[in-house]
Order: C-alpha cells, then structure tokens, then sequence
C-alpha cells in the first residue's frame, strides 16, 4: 500500500442556525475580526446578520471588507489586506461561496505577514497566518475545508493556486443560507463539488482515507441527482449539497485536482464560463482518456450509473447548450495546458497536446 499523509485540522460544525447555537466559541477567535465577503449575497440570505449579532453579543468589534468579487483578483485581495492592516483585526470570518473564502486566506496571509504583497502569495517561503472562520453559503468549491486559494492573476490571464497552505480553523455550515440560491448557483456549485470528488478519486494522490470521503460523497450525490434534474431544490437537497461539498473538499485538500480543473480556467478566464460549469463540461471526455478504468468504473457504480453515457446524459441535463469555442481558442488553451505541471502530474499518465485537444474538442460546440 502508497505512503500517504493525511491533515484537515478544521473543525466543522454543521447545522441549521448553528452561528448562533454557538455563539460562544467566537471570543476563542481574537477581539477584532474583519468579515471578507461579497457585496450582496451574504446581506440577503442572513448569514451576515447572524455574524454581527453573535459578534455585538461578544463584544468583539469587526469591520467589514465587501468588495470580494467572482473570480478575485489579486490586486482585491492586496486592497482588501490593506484595509484589514489599518483596522488593526486579529482574525477573519470569510462568508460566502469559494470566491470570498479563498480571497480571505490570501488576504489572511497578508495581514499577518505585515511586510508581505500579493507577488510573495507565490514564493515558497514560511509565512504565519491568522485565525480564520469559514462560513460557506454555496455548496460547490469545499474551500471552508481545502487550504487552497484560487486567485486570478489578470497578467498571466488566468486563475493560480497561492503556494501557501491555509487551513481555516473552523466551518460553520447552515444549509439555510442557500435556500434562496438561483437555479444556475445551485446547479454550477453541485457540479463542482461532484468535479472534486471524482477528480480526487482519480489522481495520483488519492488513498485509502481520501477513497472513503470520495466514495461516500459520490453516494450522496446520487441521492441529488434527480432532485437536480427536476430543480427541486428542498432543504434537504440543498443539506445534502452542503455535505457533498464540504466532503469533496476534504478530498482535494489531500489528492488535489487533475485535467478538468486545469483545462477549465481558460474557459472561466476568457469565456467567463462558471467554474464548476467548466469543469462539467470536461468531466466526460477526460472520464473517457483516464487509463484507471477500474476506478473510473467505481465512481458510476457510486454514482448509481451504469457506463459513461448515461454520465454524459445526466451531465448535459443539467449543462443544456455548450459554449462555442473557435478551433484556434482550443488549440492555444491546449497549448498552455501542456505547461500545467501541477495537473499533469496529478494525473496517472502521460497526457500529450492532443489529448488536450481531443477533450476540448469533445466538451465543447466547436465553431
């Protein structure tokens, strides 16, 4: 059996109203938090309310960073750690989907290394960090329990993982928060979430604790996937989203991602494609080329499926009409694919440029 470590030191508490039920625990935190979050959803669906109500019933003071925006920038993230500098905070709440939880841990790298800027996000070198809380309010990129932030850097026209590890030190998950989530959230987030477990099952870090997670996430999917099909979007649905996500972040904090996430980025950066959309997307054709049948095999077994076409017809129910791509577009995103070492390796076998191509070609309405 593979050599493996295995770390998630985040503690998860999951539950409706769990904010407040616990609201004790935020003084363990600091006496001045800065909330990263967005500019409007956290304001609707209460999750912000019930931070501030549990913060003022504290006493611990906090000021508010709301300029987080999809798809966060770096020059966002030095804005905002800036503002968390002058106000002097000790730890953060982030509150929102994957774009303000993973803006947080930069920006939390960045306060609590005072002399830092957003280039040494990319240099490999000790750096403390603050605590930080997670609240998540979508069900899709797990962040509240990967150490992974995903910026996106407008000069190399794409979207970069930080080098940096950061943890939070707790999640407090409330299905309740994403009861008013609109359709096309819901189902792009589901996808994502479903990309991470099955990435994660297939690459070249996965082992016997990330197969547990991997595997009990995918049968919890398959309890989704017809409510999915049929927008019937109920509490429970959306508390069995939560958990799948979560779950699939659990996974990737230890295998990482593969192809999809990779080749999706230019989707995202230059066809403003939703990213776990992007990743669905590419799911079956990647599915297709993956050498582990075995295991590829298991994942529609979980999945209560029967072979990869019934996967395709479940994937494009929910995708509807694929974004057209020029044959050129494809063929350069293939091209600076093939410099992605991080994803190539995590990949169980050597992927040449037309590989690339071929899985571009087949996921999208080529023009």
């Amino acid at each position: 059996m593979q050599e493996f470590q295995y770390l998630m030191p985040t503690k998860i508490l999951f539950g409706q109203g769990v904010i407040k039920k616990n609201a004790s625990l935020f003084k363990e935190y600091g006496k001045k938090a800065l909330i990263v979050t967005g500019k409007h959803s956290a304001k609707k669906n209460g999750s912000l309310d019930d931070i501030l109500e549990v913060l003022k019933r504290n006493g611990i003071a906090y000021s508010i960073f709301d300029e987080i925006e999809e798809n966060p920038s770096l020059e966002t993230v030095e804005k905002g750690a800036d503002f968390g500098k002058k106000e002097k905070i000790d730890f953060i709440i982030a509150i929102g989907g994957g774009s303000p939880l993973d803006a947080a841990k930069a920006i939390n790298l960045l306060i609590a290394n005072e002399d830092s800027s957003k280039e040494d996000l990319y240099i490999l070198k000790p750096m403390k960090t603050l605590p930080g809380i997670a609240v998540p309010t979508t069900a899709g990129t797990g962040s509240e329990t990967t150490p992974y932030a995903i910026l996106t850097n407008h000069q190399k026209k794409t979207k970069i993982n930080i080098v940096h590890k950061v943890f939070f030190d707790l999640a407090l998950l409330d299905p309740e928060y994403m009861m008013a989530m609109p359709e096309a959230i819901t189902i792009n987030t589901a996808l994502d979430a479903l990309s991470h477990l099955v990435e994660g099952y297939l690459t070249v870090k996965a082992n016997l604790f990330s197969d547990i997670w991997a595997e009990k996430g995918l049968n919890l999917f398959s309890e989704c996937m017809d409510a999915l099909k049929k927008k019937n979007f109920t509490y429970l649905l959306r508390e069995k989203l939560l958990l799948v996500s979560t779950i699939a972040g659990m996974v990737i904090a230890q295998t990482g991602t593969s192809l999809p996430h990779g080749m999706g980025y230019a989707l995202t950066y230059f066809h403003n494609i939703a990213h776990g959309r992007a990743n669905a997307l590419l799911m079956k054709a990647f599915l297709e080329i993956h050498p582990h049948r075995e295991r590829v095999d298991r994942i529609l077994s979980c999945l209560g499926l029967n072979n990869l076409e019934e996967l395709g017809d479940f994937l494009d129910s929910l995708l509807g009409e694929k974004e057209k791509v020029t044959k050129d577009e494809i063929i350069a995103y293939a091209q600076d694919m093939t410099f992605n070492d991080l994803k190539l390796k995590n990949h169980p076998a050597k992927v040449s440029l037309e590989d690339i191509y071929q899985i571009y070609e087949k996921s999208l309405n080529l023009q």
